[in-house]
């Protein structure tokens, strides 16, 4: 009896170390998969976040050229440390850029069975739209019956003039005052403005306010004449689209904003100048696609779509 209480023991002890063994394998392959996927969420989280700033950066361009788009996607993945992943950038109908980037994520446990790494595949869309609000737009604005040949010189006029014809005029976006104009110039309105909305103009001549704001512009855009590519020059101006509400006495005391334009100055004026000279221009910019069917003056949105 005391023989077979020693057999009995003996292969209890040796059920448990092939248990223990199971278990311990068991947990190594719970650790295997749990490295293994974080790796793999990680590296597709990064790669979803360079493939959407790269539709977004890209669809800046989308106005521009094919080549433009390619260049600034490809700077965005090299920016990101995914320039070796393979890529695909398509500008589809509607401008709509589609983005799609594929890397081989490498993987640890599955070495074990042979898988050193699994592909793994996001993809991005950006559309660019007309423009229904933004912040930065200038006191200046033109009349939405007005047809714009983009890279033609237009005359924007700031005297009282204006009020009456209603192509061109001054707004008060902060209130009447010609100080306060001046510096909503140089600067552009702190506020958002969207289509639909109502805003007075601005009554009497104070072409020497836009001068002096015009002034300020033109001297703080390093770039030379001409180049209005780059992002970061004030020469650049959000224009207000709108059409006139009912005159009072030939004057036009308010308007709705229709859209927004981008202005580029080219010229600087001079002390007798009552207009301010430049190109409209096609352009994206930080703004909200519009949903009340903004006018389609070359100034863009983009929204990336989910």
């Amino acid at each position: 009896m005391e023989s077979f209480y020693k057999k009995l023991k003996k292969s209890e002890d040796g059920n448990t170390i092939i248990l223990m063994a199971l278990a311990m394998s068991a947990m190594i392959a719970m650790v295997g998969l749990v490295i293994d996927g974080g790796n793999l969420f990680v590296s597709k989280s990064h790669l979803q976040k360079t493939a959407n700033a790269a539709a977004l950066s890209g669809a800046q361009e989308i106005v521009n050229s094919e080549a433009n788009v390619k260049e600034v996607v490809n700077q965005i993945l090299a920016l990101h440390e995914e320039q070796n992943s393979s890529l695909q950038v398509n500008i589809e109908p509607n401008s709509q850029l589609h983005v799609e980037v594929t890397k081989d994520v490498p993987l640890y446990f599955a070495t074990l069975f042979g898988i050193d790494s699994v592909p793994i595949t996001v993809d991005a869309k950006a559309i660019v739209n007309p423009m229904g609000e933004a912040k930065g737009a200038v006191p200046l604005g033109i009349n939405d019956s007005v047809n714009l040949d983009y890279g033609e010189t237009y005359e924007l006029k700031v005297d009282a003039g204006d009020s009456i014809s209603g192509n061109f005029g001054v707004l008060a976006l902060e209130g009447p005052g010609a100080k306060t104009y001046e510096e909503t110039l140089k600067h552009g309105f702190d506020e958002s403005l969207k289509v639909g909305d109502i805003v007075n103009t601005q009554t009497g001549n104070i072409a020497g306010k836009t001068k002096a704001g015009i002034d300020y512009r033109i001297a703080n855009c390093p770039y030379p004449d001409g180049d209005y590519q780059e992002r970061d020059c004030p020469r650049v101006m959000l224009i207000i689209v709108y059409k006139p509400h009912p005159t009072e006495n030939k004057q036009i005391k308010s308007v709705e904003i229709t859209g927004f334009a981008y202005f580029y100055v080219n010229q600087q004026m001079s002390n007798t100048d009552d207009t301010v000279k430049g190109i409209f221009i096609k352009r994206t910019g930080p703004g909200i696609t519009g949903e009340n069917s903004p006018a389609d003056r070359g100034a863009y949105a983009i929204k990336l779509e989910e």
